[in-house]
C-alpha cells in the first residue's frame, strides 16, 4: 500500500514536470517568435516579445556593446483599467503616451496573428 502510493506520487510528479517543461519550451518559442516580429534579430543579439499573462507584455533584449560588454533591457507593460503602465529596467512605472499605447496594441495584434497562427499549425501537425 505504501509502496503503491510512493510510485503513484512519483508518476504524478514526473507528469507534472513534463508538463512544466513543455510549457516552458512553448513560452520560449513564443518569445523568440515575438522578438522576430519587427525584423531580423542581429547576430549576437537576443530579442523576445511575449504575453506573460492577460495583463502583462514583456519586451526583452540582450546584446554586446562596442566594448564587448553585455547589455540588457527589459520593458514590462502592465495593462490596467486606468491605462497601460511601462517599466524599464530598475525604473518605476510610467503611463504610456497615446502613440506608445497604439504601438503596443499593434505589436500585440501582430503577435496574436503570427504566433497564434504558428501554434495552431504546430498543433495540427502533431
Amino acid at each position: 500500500m505504501i509502496l503503491g502510493n510512493i510510485v503513484k506520487q512519483a508518476r504524478t510528479k514526473k507528469r507534472e514536470q513534463r508538463k512544466a517543461d513543455v510549457m516552458r519550451s512553448l513560452m520560449h518559442y513564443e518569445a523568440r517568435m515575438g522578438g522576430e516580429l519587427f525584423g531580423e534579430v542581429p547576430k549576437g543579439h537576443r530579442r523576445e516579445f511575449f504575453c506573460l499573462d492577460e495583463h502583462t507584455w514583456v519586451w526583452h533584449e540582450e546584446w554586446l556593446d562596442e566594448q564587448g560588454k553585455r547589455q540588457v533591457m527589459t520593458t514590462r507593460y502592465d495593462i490596467r483599467p486606468q491605462g497601460i503602465l511601462k517599466s524599464q529596467g530598475a525604473h518605476s512605472y510610467q503611463k504610456l503616451s497615446e502613440q506608445e499605447a497604439e504601438n503596443l496594441y499593434q505589436a500585440a495584434k501582430l503577435y496574436q496573428e503570427r504566433v497564434g497562427g504558428a501554434l495552431r499549425r504546430l498543433a495540427q501537425a502533431s
